[in-house]
């Protein structure tokens, strides 16, 4: 294996632009952002491809690249067999890097170990592991023989992997450790027959436990030594074969398999590609990998980085370790997510509350690098870089160049914060799995915030009517639906939720609802789903008012909840415990975060915070909380309240929280 560490001068091309005092081409008018498809249902598709406004949409770039299989194996050549997969063993350690042909030469062999183990081209083959590199072997060895990927993720529960594993009829899954080995062992059904440990170090006891049930134990090095010594000849895959079916959470019943083929994934790559234009990665690009693997978004950004012939260095796996793999690797790419960047920008505002000196300093530069952001300026050496917000740079690793951000919307006032601060292009992006990812994305150099952008060249999106909630697309407003390459195939062995939401027209129906912006971009707005209606028959979109109410400096993360019986709505709310101990300690109220959350004038305040947000807001009377309860401890994917991608688990916070909502209603008038 080689071990190549002197990554940073190969970059240093790509870090000229930071420094830059040019402005940045805008690729298309920022006044008409996307073009209208003939008819009368207002179809909107990319400027990016010619033929979009025709209905006809991107597929691939080249063609001797339209599968996973192939795209890597271009990315390589694009590399001159430069660094491919970064990994460190410690948070002390130094990253240590795979080439592209190392890369290739042990994922085939991982490949054609799969097949001496009797695994089939077109079979089904799952995976249960946090981000590492032998995420990416076995991905890539499994496209060598056709295989489809399946991967599985702590927050499914024994109950739903065990549903998967016997829906895909899969007898091999790729476990990252003895934990993962057991959770998997716990309710195996009777079809799984192999698991492959990616670590060495699973217990005797595990194997016996595996044996008794008819399952055998392998490690992937016995797994890929075995495939370099009996060589099967690669059966790669058509662009119209399955790739992977990326199974949803999900908040009720059984999680849906979302079906995409190696077009489905490698349109949606190619489209986001062709939007960033000069901004797209290239050979010397690095990206930090720790968003999920499991799910699209991570999916198709480390798929394009290695199309581009760029690298990705994985995290060591702990979240709280983030910073110090963001300065050890020094990335020129992340994705991204607002829950991030949501404590980036909450922790420099607590930080700022008590020097009114260091506020004033912060917000002059401020304003002078939005300045610089509206003329489309963007680099690092400014001198509002080195005194104020060189430290936020550092702690990305300082040579971000993109970022791409996804999975939620992102306030405007931290998404302008954040293009400033980190003096990058930040491009924000609307999707699904269910379309691959992407949807639509803003173009690079677009200094508004509080918008998607404009659909990518893989599809073309239209508003339909949803009257229950008074939203018409004649008034440029309705339910996102999409028709595309990147659109899926359907879910998994289940045609009846497949035709809840693919018409007969082909259109994919998000369950999102949207706004056309005059410029041609689209905004979210709402969403169909999580609506209630109340006792006197008005609707309630939680989403909206939460995204209202967590704008309060006091709230960290809040749940609005309602009851067609009942007239008034009511919260959960996780406060943001600095500032609150902060506000606590000024007016000598002592004791711990649960003492406060217990406290009748913390909940006073709060409450009354959030009432005015919401006034601030135009929330109507019936959409203000009647009461709240406080809880310390934050929402997450370990205590089962959050998906993988950082989205409220409804029905979970709703029973954990019952007691308390009870008890709530009882006392409201």
């Amino acid at each position: 294996m080689t071990k190549i560490t002197n990554l940073g001068n190969k970059n240093s091309a790509i870090m000229a632009c930071c420094t830059a005092t040019e402005a940045i081409r805008l690729p298309i008018e920022m006044s008409h952002q996307s073009e209208i498809i003939k008819g009368n249902e207002q179809i909107h598709s990319s400027k990016f491809f010619k033929d979009s406004k025709n209905g006809m949409f991107i597929s691939f770039l080249s063609d001797d690249a339209r599968t996973l299989y192939e795209t890597f194996r271009r990315g390589s050549y694009e590399s001159n067999n430069g660094p491919c997969l970064g990994w460190r063993d410690s948070v002390t350690s130094k990253y240590q890097w795979m080439t592209f042909n190392e890369t290739l030469l042990k994922a085939k062999n991982f490949g054609c170990g799969l097949v001496n183990l009797g695994v089939r081209p077109h079979d089904l083959v799952g995976i249960y592991s946090s981000n590492r590199p032998e995420w990416t072997l076995f991905e890539q060895g499994a496209y060598c023989y056709s295989l489809v990927v399946v991967a599985l993720y702590d927050t499914l529960g024994p109950d739903a992997c065990a549903f998967i594993i016997k829906q895909t009829d899969m007898s091999t899954v790729i476990v990252e450790d003895d934990i993962k080995a057991n959770m998997i062992l716990d309710k195996a059904p009777h079809g799984l027959r192999r698991l492959i440990t990616i670590t060495d170090s699973i217990r005797s006891a595990t194997i016996t436990r595996a044996k008794n049930r008819g399952v055998d134990c392998f490690t992937f090095d016995e797994v890929e030594r075995s495939g370099s010594k009996q060589d099967h000849p690669v059966v790669p895959p058509n662009p119209e074969d399955i790739c992977t079916i990326c199974y949803t959470s999900g908040t009720t019943g059984n999680p849906k398999g979302v079906t995409l083929t190696h077009q489905n994934v490698v349109a949606a790559m190619c489209a986001v590609l062709l939007q960033l234009g000069d901004q797209r990665p290239r050979y010397g690009d690095i990206m930090l990998s720790y968003l999920p693997l499991a799910h699209m978004l991570e999916r198709c950004c480390e798929n394009g980085i290695f199309y581009s012939g760029a690298a990705v260095g994985f995290s060591c796996g702990n979240i709280r370790n983030l910073t110090d793999d963001l300065r050890a690797l020094k990335p020129t790419i992340m994705p991204a997510v607002p829950r991030l960047l949501n404590r980036v920008y909450d922790t420099l505002m607590s930080d700022l509350s008590g020097s009114p000196l260091r506020r004033l300093l912060y917000n002059t530069a401020l304003k002078a690098k939005e300045s610089e952001l509206n003329r489309q300026i963007i680099r690092k050496n400014s001198i509002w870089d080195k005194l104020v917000f060189r430290k936020i740079q550092e702690s990305f690793g300082g040579n971000l160049r993109l970022m791409i951000v996804g999975s939620a919307p992102l306030a405007g006032n931290v998404m302008t914060f954040m293009r400033c601060a980190l003096s990058c292009i930040i491009v924000e992006g609307y999707g699904q799995t269910e379309c691959t990812a992407p949807v639509s994305l803003t173009i690079c150099g677009d200094s508004i915030p509080e918008h998607v952008g404009p659909p990518v060249a893989c599809c073309c999106v239209k508003l339909v009517d949803v009257p229950e909630m008074e939203y018409f697309a004649i008034d440029n407003q309705g339910e996102v639906c999409v028709k595309g390459t990147n659109v899926f195939r359907g879910y998994y062995k289940d045609p009846e939720r497949t035709a809840e939401v693919i018409d007969s027209f082909g259109w994919h129906h998000t369950g999102d609802v949207g706004m056309w912006l005059a410029n041609g971009t689209l905004k979210i707005i709402d969403r169909r789903k999580h609506t209630f209606k109340l006792s006197q028959g008005e609707y309630i979109v939680p989403d909206k008012i939460e995204a209202i109410y967590v704008k309060s400096q006091y709230i960290l993360q809040n749940f609005v909840y309602g009851e067609s019986l009942k007239s008034g709505i009511v919260a959960i709310v996780v406060p943001d415990v600095d500032v609150l101990k902060s506000w606590a300690k000024e007016n000598h109220i002592p004791g711990t975060l649960s003492v406060l959350c217990s406290h009748k004038k913390v909940k006073e305040l709060i409450l009354n915070d959030m009432l005015s947000w919401g006034k601030q807001n135009g929330l109507k009377s019936f959409e203000q909380v009647k009461d709240i309860y406080l809880h310390p401890d934050p929402f997450s994917i370990q205590n089962g309240l959050l998906t993988p991608m950082f989205k409220l688990k409804r029905p979970q916070i709703k029973n954990y929280f019952k007691p308390q909502l009870d008890d709530m209603y009882t006392h409201l008038p």
